[in-house]
Order: C-alpha cells, then sequence, then structure tokens
C-alpha cells in the first residue's frame, strides 16, 4: 500500500464514520463516493470497522484498569459504554450485521470477531478461567450486560 493509498483509505473510513453516525441505521454506506473503489467489498469495509471499534474498545479498556478498579465487571462494562459512545454508529453497524449478514464468510468473520472481543473482556475483568471458552463465556455475558445497560451519551465518568 502506498503513502497515498493509506492516506486515501483513512480519508475514505472517516468519510464513512461519519455516515455510519448520522444515518445510525446499522448499514454499512457503500454508496458513499470511493467506499467501493477503497475497500472493494462490505466485508473488508466491515473488517475495517470492527478494527476502529477494537482498537477504541481496548484504549477505553487499558485506561480503565491503569487505577487498579475494585470492580472488573464494572470496569469492563463502562469500559465498552465509553467506546460505544465515541463510536455510536459503528457500535450500530456492529449489532446489525450478526443478524443480517451480507454472506456466509461475513457471518464467519463477525462470529470471530465477537469470539475475540468476549475473551478480551473476561480476561480483562480477571475472568479467564481454566479455558479460552471459560473467559469467552465471561466475556459474552459482560458484552451482554453492557449492551442492555448502555445509555447512549451516558458513559461513566
Amino acid at each position: 500500500m502506498t503513502w497515498t493509498t493509506f492516506h486515501r483509505r483513512g480519508e475514505v473510513l472517516r468519510t464513512v464514520i461519519d455516515a455510519v453516525d448520522a444515518r445510525h441505521d446499522g448499514r454499512l454506506p457503500t454508496d458513499l463516493p470511493g467506499v467501493t473503489e477503497t475497500f472493494g467489498t462490505e466485508q473488508a469495509l466491515l473488517a475495517a470497522l470492527l478494527l476502529r471499534w477494537h482498537t477504541r474498545l481496548s484504549g477505553h479498556l487499558e485506561r480503565a484498569f491503569m487505577t487498579q478498579p475494585a470492580d472488573p465487571d464494572r470496569a469492563v462494562v463502562d469500559a465498552w459504554h465509553a467506546a460505544a459512545d465515541e463510536l455510536p454508529g459503528i457500535r450500530a453497524v456492529l449489532d446489525h450485521y450478526p443478524a443480517e449478514p451480507a454472506d456466509e464468510p461475513m457471518a464467519t468473520a463477525l462470529a470471530t470477531s465477537a469470539a475475540k472481543e468476549h475473551v478480551l473482556l473476561g480476561a480483562m475483568a480477571g475472568r479467564h478461567g481454566a479455558t479460552p471458552a471459560a473467559a469467552e463465556a465471561a466475556g459474552r455475558a459482560l458484552a451482554e450486560r453492557a449492551r442492555t445497560t448502555y445509555v447512549p451519551g451516558v458513559a461513566a465518568a
């Protein structure tokens, strides 16, 4: 990837994020100029949005745990809420497509991504257990708690 291509990709991705934030319908905005030429497929665009989400979530998790919280589960949920507040359109896309994937490879990629996020959430809360499956189950429960308690714009201080 050339420097020019890298910057163009970043510009188009910012336009996509602005669009999903404004539309908030959970759909990938493949109708925007440059999206198809830059990303090629819906799955490639979704992968870029997943990377942005995971990067932001990881940053919030790291900040939450820098202060040695007394309630690690709450820290994980608060970090998820803060990331969702910063990336509401991306969160809407990530909530929409697991139920309506464009194809089987997209469904597989989303399931894999969710499982890895759940392992991260479970491990960060100290619920790693003896196996990755135990961490994933704990993380899935924390992600569900975050989703059901989320109120847009009211992230923890």
